[in-house]
C-alpha cells in the first residue's frame, strides 16, 4: 500500500477546547509524509482550539510556560487552512468510514467532555483495536481509549502499556493557575492517570517516563517521551507532540508496508 495514495488517517475533535499542538503536530507530519488525513467533530463543523493555549490569555506569570510554543502554533493554523479540517465528518459519519490509522488528540477544556464521554467514538476506537490498525493517543485522548470497552466489558487498554497526562504534570499546571483560572486545568476531578491506571490489567502497566522538563520540537525528539505496545502508541502531553508524530507515522508505514506484502 502506498501511504500517499491509499491511506487515510482519522482525528476525531471535540466542537471546541482541544490542544492546538496535540492535534497540530500530528496533522503536519501526516501530510508531509503524504498520507490523507480526515477529521471528525460531533456535529460536522470545524473545530475550534482552546484559545487560552493558543494565545496564552490569563496564564499570568505562566504564559510562556503554558501556552502553546510556537511550532504548536503553527501546525495549527496550517492544519486550520486544510479543507479536509474545513469540511469534517461528523462522529457518526466516520464510524461508518474505512480508516487505516487513528488519533486520539487531547486538551484539558471543559469543551473536551463530549469527546470524551462520546458513544460513538468509543464504538470507533474499539474497532480500531479489533483491526489491530495503528491507533495514537495522547494526554487526555488516552482517557478516550480507556473509556472504550469491547464485548468482554473491559477496556481496550486492558493488558497494553500506556502512558498518559500524569499526575504531576496535570497538578503542577493546575497548582500554578488556580488562584485565577479555578479547575480550568482539571476536566475531572480524578485526575487523567488515576482514571487510564483503573482500566489497565496492572498499575505497573502506566508508565509516567523522564520529568518533563523541556518540549521536543523535529530536532529534539529525544526531549519527548511515548510507549509503543504494538499498534498502540501514547504520549502524554504536548510536550511529547514531535516523537509521538514520528513514531506513529512508523507504526503507519510498518503497517502499509505490510498491507502492501499482502496485496
Amino acid at each position: 500500500m502506498s501511504p500517499n495514495i491509499m491511506a487515510t488517517i482519522l482525528i476525531p475533535l471535540p466542537g471546541e477546547g482541544f490542544d492546538p499542538t496535540e492535534a497540530g503536530v500530528p496533522w503536519q507530519q501526516l501530510v508531509r509524509r503524504g498520507y490523507r488525513v480526515c477529521f471528525a467533530t460531533p456535529d460536522a463543523r470545524p473545530a475550534r482550539a482552546d484559545p487560552r493555549v493558543l494565545d496564552g490569555t490569563g496564564f499570568g506569570p505562566w504564559r510562556s510556560l503554558l501556552r502553546a510554543h510556537a511550532s504548536g502554533r503553527r501546525a495549527y493554523e496550517a492544519m486550520t487552512a486544510d479543507p479536509a479540517f474545513r469540511a469534517p465528518l461528523s462522529y457518526r459519519q466516520a464510524e461508518s468510514t474505512t480508516i487505516d490509522g487513528l488519533i486520539l488528540p487531547g486538551g484539558h477544556a471543559a469543551g473536551m467532555r463530549e469527546y470524551l464521554v462520546s458513544g460513538v467514538l468509543q464504538r470507533i476506537v474499539v474497532r480500531a483495536f479489533e483491526r489491530r490498525i495503528p491507533v495514537g493517543a495522547i494526554c487526555h485522548g488516552v482517557v478516550l481509549a480507556a473509556r472504550s470497552r469491547g464485548a468482554d466489558g473491559r477496556s481496550v487498554l486492558f493488558g497494553k502499556r500506556t502512558t498518559a497526562l500524569t499526575r504531576s504534570l496535570e497538578l503542577t499546571a493546575w497548582a500554578l493557575t488556580a488562584l485565577w483560572l479555578g479547575n480550568y486545568y482539571r476536566t475531572y476531578p480524578e485526575t487523567v492517570e488515576a482514571e487510564v491506571t483503573r482500566a489497565l490489567a496492572r498499575r505497573s502497566d502506566f508508565e509516567r517516563g523522564p520529568l518533563a522538563l523541556r518540549r521536543d520540537d523535529e530536532r529534539h525528539l529525544e526531549r519527548g517521551f511515548t510507549v509503543r505496545d504494538g499498534h498502540y502508541l501514547s504520549a502524554r502531553w504536548p510536550g511529547d507532540a514531535h516523537r509521538f508524530a514520528a513514531e506513529f507515522i512508523e507504526l503507519l508505514d510498518a503497517a502499509c508496508a505490510a498491507e502492501g506484502a499482502r496485496a
